[in-house]
């Protein structure tokens, strides 16, 4: 199993910018594709983006596309999200996941995930 914990959520004003991290501790990174995945309020968990294990590939849902980016850094065990132009849509709680193998965009095909961290963007 791997161990994740997410940071770096908070509240921050449309048009500004956050960046996330998500730490793993257990089982070795090595190997493991990892996900961003968020929940608004009163709505179902949904994707975000993904990255491959050597972060040379990634993929992002279309509402984030050229605002949002994903990266890596397999030396700190550490994924980031990389979030500017925020929309009050973009409130929501954020959560990483891991898996390992190919980065896939469902949530079911990840295998740990973190608790989460809240990303509030006030209009």
């Amino acid at each position: 199993q791997v161990w994740l914990v997410e940071s770096g959520g908070g509240l921050v004003q449309a048009g500004g910018s956050l960046r996330l991290s998500c730490t793993a501790s257990g089982r070795t990174f090595s190997g493991y594709a990892m996900g961003w995945f968020r929940q608004a309020p009163g709505k179902e968990r949904e994707f975000v983006a993904t990255i491959n294990w050597t972060g040379g590939s990634t993929y992002y849902t279309d509402s984030v596309k050229g605002r949002f980016t994903i990266s890596r850094d397999n030396a700190k065990n550490t994924v980031y999200l990389q979030m500017s132009s925020l929309k009050p849509e973009d409130t929501a709680v954020y959560y990483c996941a891991a898996r390992r193998g190919v980065a896939f965009t469902t949530q079911s095909d990840y295998n740990d995930w973190g608790r989460g961290t809240q990303v509030t963007v006030s209009s």
